[in-house]
């Protein structure tokens, strides 16, 4: 079986198998062509029909699988011209969170997010996007940096917790996240954060606090990994299915209680299968945004001029005049 494929999608990889043994020898046989689309008809539906009844379980594997895409293909399709910036300007450069300035359509942008990497040699570089202190610490300086300029401020999270070991208590791993909670909270800016795949305890919520929070079909979000939550409850690691669906860590599950604002679609089998159209619909998934970004940025703007122009002035001169700028994520 294709090693890209879940064991609960084997009836997925059969069909795919036979596709792709068809495609290898039709340049020699054009006669196959008929049954080739037959098949990838019949692969879509069975697609269609496993992915319309996942349990939350399967969810999680689909949030963890290694082909997910990461802020690092996100970035790469979302915004241009971005420029990664470094450091804490305390203790290092920690590369589990990628950070820096694009353009989003015409609108310059911060951008955060963890990063898990992709081979081993990559996964060991940005600690399978598990951070350190000087992580969070180089999100907060660029929050703060956003803040100052009146930047828009877009949080990509993907990671299963911030780093647990010793090094990172010793440089205060419970503050960094901390700190970054309160700073967030009383941010001047609007915050837009964006779920893509495993949002693990604080770790994810150190980048979660946001005016406008959205999740992608599959990801899933919640206080503690449906293992760690097994091994406290049952102990016993083996329970983590039910542990994941008692902790509701699906979107489905959090938008009911008003955890997240909104789900964006990922394309049919989940977002690994198509990386274009899973950035596309992050681009694109809510005209809200649009006009949130604006009103908030507006409201901003006027409390830090207040003192300085009048209000009557200021209801007469358009927010673009000063700068002021809303994101068109629509295409």
């Amino acid at each position: 079986m294709n090693n890209s494929f879940l064991d609960f999608e084997r009836p997925i990889a059969e069909i795919n198998d036979k596709i792709q043994a068809l495609k290898d020898i039709v340049d020699e046989s054009p006669e196959l062509l008929p049954q080739i689309a037959k098949l990838t008809e019949e692969e879509k539906k069975i697609t269609q029909k496993i992915y319309s009844k996942l349990s939350t379980w399967q969810i999680v594997q689909v949030a963890r699988h290694p082909r997910r895409p990461h802020t690092a293909d996100y970035i790469s399709r979302i915004f241009s011209d971005f420029d990664e910036l470094h450091g804490d300007r305390m203790f290092g450069d920690d590369s589990s969170i990628i950070g820096g300035i694009g353009n989003l359509d015409d609108n310059p942008v911060v951008v955060i997010g963890h990063e898990k990497g992709r081979d081993t040699e990559e996964k060991v570089k940005r600690n399978f996007g598990m951070p350190q202190p000087e992580g969070y610490r180089k999100a907060k300086r660029l929050m703060k940096l956003a803040e100052q300029f009146y930047l828009p401020v877009i949080t990509f999270i993907d990671t299963s917790g911030a780093y647990p070991g010793i090094e990172g208590e010793e440089r205060g791993q419970s503050e960094a996240i901390a700190s970054n909670l309160a700073m967030m909270s009383e941010l001047q800016t609007p915050i837009l954060v964006v779920v893509t795949g495993e949002g693990g305890s604080g770790g994810a919520l150190a980048l979660g606090i946001g005016d406008h929070v959205s999740m992608l079909e599959y990801a899933t979000y919640s206080v503690a990994s449906p293992e760690a939550c097994s091994s406290i409850v049952w102990r016993s690691a083996n329970f983590a299915s039910e542990a994941a669906d008692a902790m509701k860590v699906c979107a489905k599950e959090l938008i009911k209680i008003n955890v997240i604002n909104e789900i964006i679609n990922e394309p049919l089998g989940g977002a690994h299968r198509d990386y274009d159209l899973a950035a596309k619909n992050i681009k694109s998934n809510s005209s809200r945004l649009s006009s949130f970004n604006q009103s908030k940025a507006f409201l901003i703007f006027i409390s830090h001029f207040s003192e300085i122009f009048s209000l009557s002035r200021l209801a007469s001169i358009h927010a673009a005049n000063f700068g002021v700028f809303s994101i068109n994520v629509a295409d």
